[in-house]
């Protein structure tokens, strides 16, 4: 919902803003539950009310209990109760199985740190739909029972519209506000407030966040009052730096009032959302903790997720055995890794005193158990050992770890380490294994724990991994074409063989190795399958070609590439709706795959254009898994329309490469970082480009369904044109479905520079034009 500045939301037009979104969130949570546990999902009794709400619930319980490390056997302890008859099924596999898959699934609810708020949030908004006994003592009792947790009371989360109610204040705008201020200050701030400058400064800032906030319209309403404050706040601090003595002080007075509505309106309201609405808020401004997060949404793309085995508490994956007997064998015993999203600290047990101690210790912090090495001299003489007072007074002189104890190093070179350190700071604990490698090297699990850290070092882990991640990668997109440029497989290593299979979640391909590299037997194709028909003819192709390079001259005027990439765009889409209908009256030509790589610089960018070019072009798109595959699109589709979307991707990735560096010369800021800019104008290219193939595609297919019409009035019939693309549609979804069949969605694209706009406005002098297009849902991917 998009809220008029002048006159701003009432409180019911906050309160159902707020409900819509929250039964989006709910309805996201049930699919994913569907999706990813369906087994658990039929289990779930009627009794609970309805379904997608007790889906959402569930699905928020397993993650939550994911993110405090708990066994997983406490989690089909709960269900068990939760499901009458539970004990009948095998509900520690299911959980097992949902717990692996969560982090894959690109939904920030359910990333470890912010499962817990999410879950208080589920269980609040089922609480508000079940029926009542009238004894609320009884009625809390019972759910509390049922779903082994706190149910969330009324409170300000109820209705935070109305918390600056308590400060005789309704909801409102600033200049609603300082109606109520003395004339000079009540004019000055509306003055400044309606400017186009200002609306324009507000518009901008709210949609550097707006993606980040997920649609929630109220917390668009709140963001873009905080922006309105932050430019009144500028507005005061550039005027004064001018101004004589009695100006200074008239403008602090305009600067009081600006405060008094941040305290006394909007953070009331703030302060009364749920953690995660807060989350949301806070991490769409821009600063060290939008970077965090930043960096933290791009290390899960990459990272390649453990598969169900990973959850179990006593047998160790696979992949950690194979970890435990290579560090024993160079004579380490301790090593840090991530599973899912959840930090993992790993160490061998070599004695009976460690053994002995290991199933002693609490997890509570105590320097003498666990040390953290940053490889920062500084931080790391500043004592950031994590465990400290793990004893009570009469047990200070008992033994525990030989010294030195356990340290965990993090390497400040590694992209990895140093974003695992992050994840650490950001979830305030880790998961403790302990393992025993035994003569015949078998592993073991000993222990589990869930090992907490004190606040003060959460704050200097996060400051020193965030200041090391900035050297390394001064935009958190830089980590992928770091991770590209150290670890990317050489074409050579892959052979001519098909690609592998994968579990279509973004989890450890099925035979791959520790390190999440593919095996041998499984391999990336390095051509496509082709069909016997269907190819665009080469005269075509070599009239597209032609007229793609004559675009791109130089020496073309606009208006002369602007002609010419239009009518190759007409074109490739006339052929193709053309070739659908051929392919309908004769033997069909059938759909194929094919995996297309693209390269750095901007490689995510370029994936981003490429899946967006193919969406358009009637192909489907997949991002696979794996740390092999980062740079690879898999499309599916017809022969023409996958060749077609490869010929115009060509083009315009020369294009929006050219363009990005053009506009970062001629309208970037003064002081804004040159990559964020770049990267802003690039999506704004992207959507005017996209917007533009799907026009000629519409345009081809009405074309198509009128000379249809005419040869009907000859007498001859055909079947239509929309009937013949969606037969297509439908066979190239089957493919894919049978290629991938559980996918998880993309994460929302989230950019901090301000050359959007400008995008926009180069992407339609490249003869591109029309309205904003928003990527199809249907482009899916697999993080890993």
């Amino acid at each position: 919902m998009t809220y008029n500045r002048e006159d701003g939301p009432s409180a019911v037009e906050f309160r159902q803003a707020r409900e819509e979104w929250i039964e989006g969130r709910i309805q996201d949570l049930a699919d994913l539950l569907e999706a990813a546990g369906p087994d658990l999902y039929e289990l779930l009794p009627a009794d609970l009310g309805e379904p997608r709400l007790a889906a959402a619930v569930t699905v928020a319980r397993v993650a939550a209990d994911e993110a405090r490390t708990q066994p997983v056997a406490e989690t089909a302890r709960w269900l068990e109760r939760l499901i009458p008859g539970g004990h009948r099924h095998d509900l520690a596999g299911a959980a097992r199985a949902l717990r692996s898959r969560l982090a894959t699934w690109g939904e920030p609810a359910v990333w470890s740190w912010s499962a817990t708020a999410w879950e208080e949030m589920a269980l609040w908004w089922w609480r508000r739909h079940q029926p009542r006994t009238g004894d609320p003592a009884r009625d809390f009792a019972e759910w509390r029972s049922r779903w082994s947790a706190e149910i969330p009371w009324n409170g300000d989360i109820d209705e935070p519209e109305q918390a600056p109610r308590r400060h005789g204040r309704a909801l409102l705008t600033p200049t609603e506000f300082f109606a109520a201020e003395p004339e000079p200050l009540r004019l000055l701030a509306h003055a400044v407030l309606r400017s186009p400058r200002t609306v324009a400064a507000v518009e901008d800032a709210v949609l550097l966040r707006e993606e980040h906030l997920q649609s929630a319209g109220h917390l668009r309403w709140l963001a873009e009052q905080q922006a309105c404050v932050d430019q009144l706040e500028a507005w005061r601090r550039a005027q004064q730096e001018t101004g004589t003595e009695a100006t200074r002080g008239f403008l602090a007075e305009l600067s009081e009032a600006a405060k008094r509505y941040a305290t006394l309106v909007l953070q009331p309201v703030v302060e009364a959302l749920f953690a995660g609405e807060r989350a949301l808020l806070d991490g769409s401004r821009p600063g060290a903790h939008r970077n965090a997060a930043d960096y933290l949404d791009v290390f899960l793309d990459w990272q390649v997720q453990s598969d169900e085995d990973a959850w179990r508490d006593d047998v160790p994956s696979a992949d950690v055995a194979w970890q435990a007997r290579d560090h024993r064998e160079r004579g380490e015993t301790t090593w840090q890794g991530i599973r899912g999203s959840v930090p993992v600290w790993y160490h061998i047990v070599t004695s009976p005193q460690e053994k002995a101690a290991a199933l002693a210790y609490s997890g509570r912090p105590s320097a003498s158990v666990v040390r953290v090495r940053t490889g920062d001299d500084d931080v790391t003489v500043q004592g950031l050992s994590l465990f400290e007072g793990l004893f009570d007074e009469a047990d200070e002189s008992a033994d525990w770890y030989p010294d030195p104890g356990i340290d965990v190093p993090y390497d400040p070179d590694s992209a990895f380490d140093l974003c695992a350190l992050l994840a650490l700071a950001h979830l305030g604990h880790a998961r403790l294994e302990f393992l025993t490698v035994h003569s015949d090297g078998a592993v073991r699990t000993l222990r589990s724990v869930r090992a907490l850290i004190r606040e003060d070092d959460v704050k200097a882990y996060r400051r020193w991994a965030l200041a090391a991640l900035t050297d390394l990668a001064p935009d958190p997109e830089d980590l992928v074409d770091l991770i590209a440029r150290d670890e990317r497989v050489s074409e050579d290593e892959w052979s001519e063989d098909e690609w592998g299979e994968t579990d279509g979640l973004g989890g450890a391909d099925p035979g791959a190795g520790p390190d999440g590299a593919p095996s041998p037997e499984q391999e990336a194709p390095s051509s496509v399958r082709r069909t016997a028909g269907g190819s665009l003819p080469p005269e075509l192709l070599g009239k597209v070609k032609a007229l793609l390079r004559k675009a791109e001259d130089q020496a073309a005027t606009e208006e002369e590439a602007r002609a010419f990439l239009a009518k190759a765009t007409e074109l490739m889409a006339k052929y193709g709706i053309e070739q659908a209908m051929l392919d309908d009256l004769d033997a069909p030509a059938g759909p194929l795959d094919k995996v297309v790589e693209v390269h750095p610089p901007y490689a995510k960018e370029m994936r981003r254009l490429l899946s967006w070019i193919a969406e358009v072009m009637r192909c489907r798109s997949v991002y696979p898994g794996g740390k092999a595959n980062r740079l690879r699109v898999h499309l599916f589709g017809f022969e023409s329309d996958i060749q077609a979307s490869e010929v115009l991707f060509a083009s315009l990735r020369l294009q929006m490469l050219d363009g990005a560096d053009r506009a970062d010369r001629l309208y970037r800021p003064a002081g804004e970082d040159a990559r964020a800019y770049k990267r802003s104008w690039m999506l704004g290219f992207i959507r005017e480009v996209t917007d533009r193939v799907k026009a000629a595609q519409e345009a081809a297919r009405a074309a198509a369904e009128q000379e249809q019409e005419t040869a009907e009035g000859a007498g001859r019939a055909a079947r239509s044109v929309a009937l013949v693309l969606a037969d297509r549609s439908t066979v190239v979804d089957a493919r894919l479905n049978d290629r991938y069949p559980k996918l998880g969605k993309t994460r929302p694209t989230k950019f901090k520079g301000t050359g959007y706009r400008q995008g926009r406005v180069d992407g339609r002098r490249a003869d591109i034009s029309g309205q904003t297009i928003v990527p199809d849902t249907r482009t899916e991917q697999l993080v890993g």
